[in-house]
């Protein structure tokens, strides 16, 4: 295992589509400001980001468009 004075992350600021779950519903936000682990892909959002994404989703304003899109079971 390599010691972690030898791990180097690379972040940078990107926008990022942000998804989640809540009580069966899919809420898909764009635009969020993250910092993005340039190896492993890996979204660090602000204090003040996690809290405006979940005004977002416990307001449920209206969206700025719908999509549709397929479900799979993965067995």
């Amino acid at each position: 295992m390599a010691d972690k004075a030898d791990w180097n992350e690379t972040l940078v600021e990107k926008k990022v589509t942000y998804h989640i779950e809540v009580n069966g519903r899919l809420f898909v936000i764009e635009n969020v400001p993250a910092r993005v682990n340039v190896e492993t892909g890996e979204n660090h959002f602000s204090p003040e980001t996690v809290e405006r994404l979940r005004m977002i989703v416990r307001e449920r304003r209206s969206p700025v468009r719908t999509i549709q899109t397929p479900v799979y079971e993965f067995a």
